[in-house]
This record gives structure tokens, C-alpha cells and sequence, in this order.
């Protein structure tokens, strides 16, 4: 039977007060001598603009698919609930955990008494009583795993734990008090959820996989022209800023999905596309080293090779497919409403406003159907600016692509 719930989160910054939230949540259960029973963890999609990300090394992108708090609350609670929560620094941790709870509706009370601390503790067992979690396991001649993912500090966490259980001939009475707190705790009647957790191991294998081969494998039919065309204008939308976002690959398999799309099927539009990009770059009879790796650089994105790039561009010059798509539509036009949402390196959001009004953009604080761009620090932002952009099918670019569009308006 295990009595201990380790436990360690990862978040976007260090104050629930001012809307940071959770982004990982590790638990590993313990029992009465220390020893390790299971460990659970997950990202945590926080449904606002990630930051922190060179403190966690986590970034929009991993969390997207990730499940949101309210989906894994309830197993949480299962992993709590009879057992005495335990963290290093638990005074952080436990306040996020009691205002992620308090978001979905239930007041729970965590605070620093609720559990046992290993920092705390590190002053009674530990002979010179550091308090960094990597000091601490360096005392006891633990080798932490990578600073600040949630499941090695738990393990980390959980070490030092099994230690202070071992220099002590009767752990359980000498922190009976902090023990009894946290029996206490009234977890809410939560059932546990349904959806799938997202870990860094799953989140990094997922990224060596091209978007293209979530798509059904058929002939090519004959008759596909219309749904090409529609599978088209997303992709050009996509490209605006030349990447495709986890977001956007999502999109595009849908869409290639609804339209009944084989992965072939969309092979063919996609050497359509760059077969339309490559007709703009000769269209002044000469094909530039900007050019062409420009147009590498598409083929790659769109799972081609390099030899479709010569295919494209052999097409093109020999004037080759009448009926090749128009790309390269989106321009950005005074008059235009823009929308901003995460920081832009190197100028203040102010500043930004100010070039933007000034160049005849107006700038807006919402989005709308008339919103013509997003921009974001991320274009894989999970801020509500970014989601409802992507409900409605307005463009998002990256703060680089934006300064690149708005030569034009100078």
C-alpha cells in the first residue's frame, strides 16, 4: 500500500495570481519504507500563451494536444486522495495545484501544512541542509535527471523522501502532525477522465512523424480536382510564414480527411503548389540561390523530395499546367486589422502598435471574422486570440514573417 504521493508541476510562471498555470504534473506513489510503487504523468495544455519555456524547455507545440486540467483532475485525485502529498518546495506546488482546482469549481485546501516538504525536511536529515532539489540529491549521491521535467524531480523528489524514511527509526510518528493534515484534505468526487496523457517521450516521438502519414494510403483518383482546390487554399494559407505548425498540420490532415484525400492524392497537390511557386520564381527568367532554396525548403515542409524541385521548376519554365493553383495571394494592405498576442523580440507591445498604426494597419485587441492576421510569438500560441483565429480561419504568422509582410506598406 503506498501512503506517499510525490508529486511535482511544471509551470508558465511563479504566481497563480497573475494567471500562470500548470503545464506538467508528475506523481510518483511511495510507501511506508520509500520504495517506488508507480509514476504517472502528463503535460498539461494551460490554454494561454506558454512562457517559461527556457526554464521547462517546453514550448506551445508540446502542449497543444496535451490534455487540459479539468481532463486530468479527476485522476489526480485518485492518485491523491488517501495519501500524504509530498514536494520539494510543496508551498509552490500545492498553490497551483489548489488554483487549478479552484478554476474547474472545487475549493481544495492545499497549503505548505497539507503535506511533507522535502526542502523543509532537508534541515533535520541532511547534513548541511541545502535546499535546491539538485543539492539535496547530491548529498545523498543521487544524479538528478534534466532540471525542471516534472517526473524526474518527482523521482528526485521521491529519493530524497525514501532517504529521510531511512535515517529515521519511526518516520510516520516524528511527522505525525503534517501526516494528519493531509489526511484531512477533502478531495472533491471527481471522475477520472478519458483523455489520453502527453509526455515528453510521446510528444518527441510524434515530431519525427510527418503529417502526411496520419493520411490513408490510395491510388490517386482521376476526378479530385475540386477537393484539391480546397485542400489548396489552406495550404496556402499555412505557408504564409513558411512552417507548419502542430496546429496547422492538424488542419491540413483534416481537411485532406473531410475532402477524402489520400496521402498520394495529396502528394499531387502538394508538387501542384510548389510547381506554382516555382512558375512565380521564373517568371522574370531567372531562378535565384534564394530561389531555389526557397523552394527546397517547401518540398521539404511538404514531405517532397529535392527532385521534385527541378520537376517543379522544368514544369513551370516549359509553361506546363494552365490550371496550376494561384499561391501567394495574402498580401497585407493598409486598412488591414491585425491582431498581436505573445511578446515580439526586442519591442515593447506599445511600439508595435504605434509602427502598426502608423504604416495605416488597424490594430485590435480581439479577433473577429474581419480580423485579417494573428500575430504571435508562437504560431502554435494556445492564447484565446490564437484559438479563436483558428476557429475562424484567419492567417497566423510568426513576429519574423510580420516584419518581412509589412515591407511593403513602408
Amino acid at each position: 500500500m503506498s501512503r506517499y504521493a510525490v508529486f511535482d508541476i511544471e509551470t508558465t510562471g511563479f504566481s497563480p495570481a497573475l494567471n500562470h498555470r500548470i503545464v506538467e504534473v508528475a506523481v510518483v506513489l511511495v510507501d511506508d519504507d520509500g520504495n517506488t510503487l508507480c509514476e504517472w504523468d502528463t503535460l498539461v495544455n494551460p490554454k494561454r500563451d506558454v512562457s517559461a519555456t527556457e526554464v521547462h524547455g517546453l514550448s506551445a507545440s508540446d502542449l497543444y494536444s496535451a490534455p487540459t486540467f479539468d481532463q486530468i483532475a479527476g485522476e489526480l485525485v485518485s492518485l491523491f486522495r488517501g495519501r500524504v502529498l509530498v514536494a520539494h518546495n510543496l508551498r509552490f506546488d500545492a498553490s497551483f495545484l489548489a488554483a487549478e482546482f479552484a478554476r474547474i469549481g472545487y475549493a481544495v485546501g492545499l497549503d505548505r501544512s497539507c503535506g511533507l516538504c522535502t526542502m523543509r525536511l532537508a534541515s533535520h536529515y541532511l547534513p548541511s541542509g541545502p535546499r535546491a532539489l539538485e543539492s539535496c540529491c547530491s548529498c545523498i549521491g543521487y544524479s538528478c535527471g534534466p532540471a525542471h521535467h516534472a517526473l524526474e524531480d518527482a523521482r528526485a523528489a521521491a529519493r530524497l523522501l525514501a532517504h529521510y524514511i531511512k535515517q529515521d527509526d519511526d518516520f510516520a510518528r516524528t511527522w505525525s502532525d503534517e501526516i494528519a493534515a493531509a489526511s484531512r484534505i477533502e478531495w472533491p468526487s471527481i471522475s477520472p477522465g478519458t483523455a489520453k496523457r502527453v509526455t515528453r517521450q510521446s510528444v518527441a516521438q510524434s515530431r519525427q512523424e510527418h503529417f502526411l502519414a496520419r493520411l490513408v494510403s490510395r491510388t490517386p483518383r482521376c476526378d479530385a480536382g475540386v477537393e484539391a482546390n480546397e485542400y489548396l487554399e489552406v495550404l496556402d494559407r499555412v505557408l504564409l510564414d513558411r512552417r507548419i505548425s502542430r496546429h496547422e498540420a492538424d488542419e491540413l490532415v483534416a481537411v485532406a480527411e473531410a475532402l477524402g484525400l489520400s496521402r498520394e492524392e495529396a502528394l499531387l497537390v502538394h508538387q501542384s503548389y510548389l510547381t506554382a511557386l516555382a512558375r512565380l520564381a521564373v517568371s522574370d527568367g531567372i531562378v535565384t540561390g534564394d530561389e531555389r532554396a526557397d523552394l527546397l525548403y517547401v518540398a521539404r515542409l511538404l514531405g517532397l523530395n529535392d527532385g521534385s524541385v527541378d520537376q517543379a521548376l522544368e514544369a513551370a519554365m516549359s509553361a506546363q499546367g494552365d490550371n496550376v493553383c494561384a499561391v501567394g495571394s495574402f498580401v497585407l494592405k493598409r486598412g488591414d486589422k491585425v491582431v498581436f498576442t505573445g511578446e515580439a523580440p526586442g519591442v515593447s507591445r506599445g511600439e508595435l502598435e504605434c509602427q502598426a498604426q502608423a504604416l495605416g494597419l488597424r490594430v485590435s485587441n480581439s479577433v473577429c471574422r474581419n480580423t485579417t492576421l494573428v500575430v504571435a510569438a508562437d504560431p502554435d500560441s494556445l492564447s484565446g486570440k490564437a484559438r479563436k483565429a483558428r476557429s475562424l480561419g484567419v492567417p497566423i504568422v510568426d513576429y519574423q514573417t510580420y516584419f518581412r509582410m509589412i515591407q511593403c506598406l513602408r
